[in-house]
């Protein structure tokens, strides 16, 4: 038995692995079909042909008490400019089950504020973390299928979705390989989730009547929305590559109108829906989509939408989703980028990004372009 179960978790691992790839990542031994290198091709002379944008990078010193900046998943900014993170730190029990998710409070000068929610039932393996129009804090598990929000006072005051209770898991994961049925190897169209139930999710956004709406994510493939007092309301998608089906929806963000932006990181692409779950558009022009974040109105009332690829590419867009250009390449100095998990837009030209690979959280700050 015990064979068997290692040999699962290791399918499991390499399955994990594999779907973390972009666009230009492929199994071993296999290269990219015909439509991934057209698909590539015309995402290279797209580039070529927009402004590559020039910009400065800090990285922020953050030094939480008693422990460090880990995998650096979720980035968040309140009203008070005080950031937060939500990080992979920690190392207690299994890999698979670890309590690898801390959510830490650093002020405008990046001194650290506290930790929130130590030891919370939900804290298990970060995904991203959100900061809503009321200073909520709202942090989204994936390992504990769990959405969770926070007062400003620290205080959790909503819980969306249920972690597998401990015994249920080596049971029905482990022994019986339940787990990958319905994970992301389970065949096109499935993935559709059941109610309120969560499956790996990955982020959490809001319209302008204060309803939910959360990617989900790994195991499902949908967006599931929740009235603003949390009850279930509907959802859509399913495990595919047609309109309105994902291929691991990875992030989620809205804009001052109302419209919900879908980071389809599987196929390559940013679905946009209204407040009802209907298609509004489809932007292709953004590789593998891993973050996006909408900048707040300027002067003007105009909004930007950026989107962060693997690869260390981060794409300016405006609304209608027109490519205005680029920076960013893949390295470990400050500059670069190595898997951006979360962005939190501060303005159309500063950018504060999260790194699950390097490990910190860096500001930018784009240069006017001549």
């Amino acid at each position: 038995m015990k064979r068997v179960a290692l040999a699962l978790l290791i399918a499991i691992g390499v399955a994990a692995f594999a779907q973390r790839g972009n666009l230009e990542a492929q199994a071993p031994g296999r290269g990219p079909s015909p439509e991934q290198q057209a698909a590539l091709a015309a995402q290279t002379e797209l580039e070529k042909n927009t402004p590559q944008l020039l910009f400065d990078a800090t990285e922020l010193p953050l030094m939480p008490t008693g422990n460090t900046i880990g995998e650096t998943e979720g980035v968040a900014i309140n009203s008070k400019k005080h950031l937060f993170v939500f990080s992979r730190t920690g190392n207690a029990g299994p890999a698979r089950g670890a309590q690898a998710a801390h959510l830490f409070e650093f002020d405008e000068k990046n001194a650290f504020v506290k930790e929130w929610g130590q030891n919370a039932y939900g804290f298990s393996f970060a995904h991203a973390v959100r900061v809503d129009k009321d200073d909520n804090v709202w942090v989204v598990d994936e390992g504990s299928n769990m959405v969770m929000r926070f007062n400003p006072q620290g205080r959790v005051t909503m819980v969306l979705g249920r972690k597998d209770e401990a015994i249920d898991y080596l049971e029905e994961f482990l022994e019986d390989a339940a787990h990958t049925e319905r994970g992301r190897n389970a065949k096109v169209g499935a993935g559709a989730g059941r109610g309120g139930s969560l499956g790996r999710p990955t982020d959490v956004a809001f319209d302008l009547q204060g309803n939910i709406f959360v990617s989900d994510g790994y195991d499902n493939s949908r967006v599931a929305k929740f009235s603003k007092d949390g009850a279930f309301l509907k959802t859509i998608g399913s495990r595919g590559t047609e309109p309105d089906q994902f291929n691991t929806p990875h992030a989620i963000t809205y804009d001052a109108k109302g419209l919900i932006y879908v980071a389809d990181r599987g196929n390559n692409r940013i679905q946009v829906y209204d407040s009802e779950l209907k298609r509004q558009a489809i932007f292709s022009n953004v590789r593998a989509p891993w973050a996006v974040c909408v900048t707040p109105p300027n002067a003007a009332g105009q909004q930007f939408l950026y989107s962060a690829d693997a690869g260390g590419k981060i794409y300016k867009l405006s609304m209608d989703g027109k490519l205005l250009g680029w920076f960013g390449e893949t390295g470990k100095k400050v500059g670069q980028f190595y898997w951006v998990h979360q962005m939190h837009c501060v303005s159309e030209n500063e950018i504060i990004t999260g790194e699950a690979q390097n490990w910190r959280v860096q500001r930018i700050v784009l240069k006017p372009t001549k």
